[in-house]
């Protein structure tokens, strides 16, 4: 949903949205004739394993939507289009011919066309570059995978020792780990959402900077009611300011409604990823009306829904908006004698009122469930850490300032999302394999594990975590139980029990890092 109009609240007891700017009668644009959000989505089909990939083709699903149980046996099927597609037998394809896809390869448009088929949208683009990443291309994406990473190895060839392991391949950590993810968060941020919704009023910062609210009373029709919009500074039940709508309506002149309503946004607002507006209000016990336009224009549809208020009370008001009907000169926050189709408002009364408004925002509808997973690393906080044997440790964490600081840049990478507000889920593999999925798992936290798992099984749980609730806001690393010196393989005759994953993400804990056990920093950049 665009809100391009304004915000409009209205005083005969209804309050409206007006996209295009705010009015007592509230407005917000929307692109499509419903109010169902649009939303972003980069899915199961668009993994590529990360180690390899660099400047990734994104891969943007056509409808239907991705459908998957939270139970995950073998292949994972995805729907798209005529047929379903079989994630498993896909990776096991690619790495069974002369091992995993050379990057040039997969960012090559044509050559991926042939690998994944005529089913899957292509869209070519470099994270390292913004400029290739247009807004356009994340259209109807809800969802976002991320396993773009730089790629280690011989640019030549290396020696039985692996001596020559301490080189990146193409661009450097900084550039792909941390400006790269930057690049990737603003590309799909308004598309994905924030967990704590989009604040489109609100005394934060100077977010109440953009909205310029005026009246939009009874006189446009013959009337005398009268209303405006002031700001009290020690309003809001903290004490802080909060807006207000506060007026005088009568019926004289056949009069009756009063709204308020800001000026078209410069901007048209794109709330698709959401479910609805929330506000948060001191109710005068009289029932208003918020409106969303979708047109700049002065006289249009306004997408109109009515809510009822407890006096003296300050109460969160959440307007789903599969809730809003279309009505026609219905397009300010207001306070009005009629409802819809000239039926009277069954609170109206003349007289004064006021409505203090101390935000508006769009929201998602809970269980929220994480918009954007990403894969990193296990061993990200490890460079530095006090009392740590490095004879035990992996080479990239040996080796991290050799390699370019990519650990650091991983963490540094990973920091950006856990801060940018967007529902995430971050995957920290230990050690990748071609092995098939199917061992069984160790899940932990504090970036203390090592070993190996199958790539295989880190897309099934990247999967499940876009649908899992317990998977929001936390991180965590993932092995298999299956040590080094063993090769795992599956018995056709006794495939492995299904794994229902949430059984996993239940018991991780949010805010646990591995940074907890640095004293100070991880090691500086030089």
């Amino acid at each position: 949903m665009e809100c391009c109009c304004g915000l409009s609240l209205r005083s005969s007891a209804s309050a409206l949205l007006d996209p295009q700017g705010i009015s007592s009668s509230h407005t917000c644009k929307r692109n499509s004739g419903d109010l169902h959000h649009q939303v972003l989505s980069l899915r199961a089909k668009q993994f590529i394993p990360h180690t390899y990939r660099l400047d990734p083709c994104l891969y943007k699903e056509a409808l239907p939507p991705l459908k998957y149980s939270r139970k995950y046996k073998g292949a994972i099927f995805a729907e798209s289009g005529r047929q379903t597609w079989d994630f498993g037998r896909f990776i096991r394809t690619l790495y069974f011919f002369n091992g995993p896809p050379n990057p040039a390869k997969v960012r090559n448009k044509e050559k991926a066309r042939s690998m994944l088929g005529p089913d899957v949208d292509l869209i070519v683009g470099d994270i390292t570059k913004m400029e290739t990443l247009s807004p356009e291309y994340f259209k109807g994406v809800k969802k976002v995978i991320n396993a773009a990473s730089v790629i280690i190895g011989p640019k030549e060839g290396d020696t039985p020792d692996r001596a020559k392991y301490s080189q990146i391949k193409g661009d450097s950590p900084e550039k792909v780990e941390y400006i790269g993810m930057q690049n990737l968060i603003n590309a799909v941020k308004n598309s994905v959402g924030l967990q704590d919704g989009e604040l489109l009023f609100g005394f934060k910062g100077n977010i109440t900077g953009k909205l310029i609210w005026g009246a939009l009373d009874d006189v446009v029709m013959g009337g005398v009611s009268e209303s405006g919009f002031q700001v009290d500074p020690k309003g809001n039940e903290d004490g802080g300011p909060t807006g207000l709508f506060k007026g005088v309506v009568s019926t004289s002149n056949n009069g009756g409604f009063t709204s308020i309503r800001t000026k078209n946004f410069s901007t048209p607002e794109d709330l698709s990823a959401y479910d609805g507006i929330e506000m948060r209000v001191k109710g005068d016990g009289r029932r208003y009306k918020l409106i969303l336009r979708t047109s700049s224009d002065w006289d249009t549809v306004g997408y109109t829904a009515s809510f009822d208020t407890t006096k003296e009370q300050w109460q969160t008001i959440k307007l789903p908006f599969s809730s809003f009907r279309p009505i026609f000169r219905a397009r300010t926050l207001m306070y009005s004698k009629f409802e819809y189709d000239g039926k009277l408002n069954p609170t109206f009364v003349e007289g004064s009122f006021q409505l203090p408004f101390s935000s508006i925002r769009a929201y998602i509808n809970e269980p929220i469930t994480p918009r954007f997973v990403h894969v990193s690393s296990a061993g990200v906080t490890r460079p530095g850490r006090p009392g740590l044997d490095l004879s035990k440790q992996p080479p990239a964490v040996r080796l991290n300032k050799e390699l370019g600081f990519v650990l650091t840049y991983k963490l540094k990478g990973e920091d950006l999302l856990r801060e940018s507000g967007i529902p995430y889920a971050i995957v920290r593999p230990c050690a990748l394999t071609e092995e098939p999925a199917g061992a069984d798992l160790i899940f932990d936290q504090g970036d203390n594990i090592t070993g190996k798992i199958s790539r295989e099984e880190i897309a099934r749980i990247c999967i499940a975590a876009l649908d899992s609730p317990y998977a929001c806001g936390k991180t965590f690393e993932v092995k298999s139980t299956v040590p080094f010196s063993e090769l795992y393989v599956i018995d056709p005759e006794n495939p492995p029990p299904e794994k229902d994953y949430d059984e996993y993400f239940k018991n991780l804990k949010e805010g646990i890092t591995g940074k907890e056990a640095l004293e100070g920093n991880p090691v500086p950049v030089e």
